[in-house]
């Protein structure tokens, strides 16, 4: 029921994430850049959720937590309605994305406190199908959507229902059994800003791998529609998403178990490599098959290197400080996320959209080095725990 929570609150993320550039530039004639701003301000504030969101758990816990973010969700799910103007809507969508920070967080945190060390990156791989699986379904509805409605108001509607489902959910979860790992004895606390309240330091490699590969997919999410369109593939984009979802389905269940019984690296290289290709495809299609192809190989790499991501950054750490490890790892994804739309969005009138995926392939292949710098022998020894 946690993972389904977070499929749904994930879904909407996602959904709202390549339809509001278009209503932003419809309803409120927004230029290409503002409409960047637009989509990528909601993770901007989920950054801003997450960031604050660790600290919260290690001192309320994780389940009066979990009950703030939903609260939070629900309202600024149905404050679309309200947005009169551009500032309202830009208001509206950093304050969801602070909601969905806090929740994203939590449940991440649930999970990794479940599953037992020797099934982390298994179980971690399974949670994390919830929200992969969303960044699929999420956009292929939300195109759905746009091409067979009127307005943008059917999209808030379908949106506002699916929040009081994932509300009514909430009270189908006891989460009376989860028990916050005991705190490890601290030295006294420091009065001032004290980074670590904050971050995990033992996250950060991997994180920092993360916000590479997050800003080399944010285009994908952002401009998929407008690309297909300059393209003559827009049938083709409206199955995109629905592929990569698949392909993950498939190979997700073969990567988790393999990273946990041969350790992270065995799984992590061929991922990079088949994103990398993938983004190639995808920046050079000209037909539906080849554009297909691409998501699929996409859904293979991308997909997979968040779910061990996400299990390395908790495999790093000390149960107590899950919370501020999960945090640390989503901090860095959605800034990879947030600021990706908005600097293609620059870039994009000086050239072609081929060119701007095209140029993702560097970015990944740069990923690849400093995983091996920064993350490979580090984390090769996580294999054993």
């Amino acid at each position: 029921m946690i993972s389904l929570t977070n499929f749904l609150v994930t879904l909407i993320f996602y959904l709202l994430l390549v339809v509001i550039a278009g209503y932003a530039v419809d309803e409120f004639d927004a230029s290409t850049s503002t409409a960047g701003l637009v989509s990528s301000i909601f993770i901007v504030g989920s950054l801003l959720g997450r960031l604050l969101t660790g600290r919260i758990i290690t001192s309320m816990g994780s389940k009066k937590t979990f009950q703030i973010g939903l609260i939070a969700f629900f309202i600024t799910t149905w404050a679309y309605f309200i947005a009169a103007n551009l500032p309202v809507l830009i208001l509206i969508r950093l304050l969801h994305g602070i909601a969905v920070g806090i929740i994203g967080t939590t449940t991440g945190t649930l999970i990794a406190q479940i599953i037992p060390p020797s099934r982390r990156g298994e179980g971690i791989g399974y949670f994390s199908m919830s929200a992969v699986l969303a960044t699929a379904i999420g956009p292929f509805i939300g195109i759905l959507l746009t091409q067979n409605t009127d307005s943008f108001t059917s999209i808030f509607w379908f949106n506002a229902v699916l929040v009081i489902v994932c509300v009514l959910m909430y009270f189908t979860v006891n989460l009376n059994h989860i028990k916050t790992p005991a705190k490890v004895t601290e030295a006294p606390k420091v009065k001032g800003f004290k980074l670590s309240n904050y971050i995990e330091p033992k996250a950060l490699p991997i994180s920092i791998i993360v916000l590479f590969i997050g800003f080399a997919y944010s285009g994908v999410m952002s401009f998929l529609s407008f690309y297909s369109e300059s393209i003559d593939l827009v049938e083709a984009g409206s199955f995109f998403f629905l592929v990569y979802a698949i392909t993950i389905l498939c190979t997700r269940p073969i990567t988790g178990p393999l990273m946990d019984r041969k350790g992270a690296n065995i799984v992590s290289y061929p991922a990079f490599v088949i994103f990398a290709i993938g983004m190639l495809v995808f920046s050079q299609a000209t037909n539906a098959f080849l554009f297909l192809v691409a998501a699929g190989l996409i859904g293979i790499g991308y997909g997979n290197l968040n779910s061990i991501a996400q299990a390395l950054a908790v495999k790093s750490t000390e149960p107590h400080r899950f919370g501020l490890a999960t945090s640390t790892y989503f901090i860095f994804l959605d800034l990879g996320l947030g600021i990706g739309p908005f600097i293609l969005g620059l870039v994009e009138p000086h050239t072609t959209y081929r060119m701007l995926f095209l140029a993702m392939v560097p970015i990944i292949l740069v990923s690849l080095v400093l995983y091996y710098f920064l993350v490979h022998k580090k984390y090769q020894a996580l294999k054993q725990l």
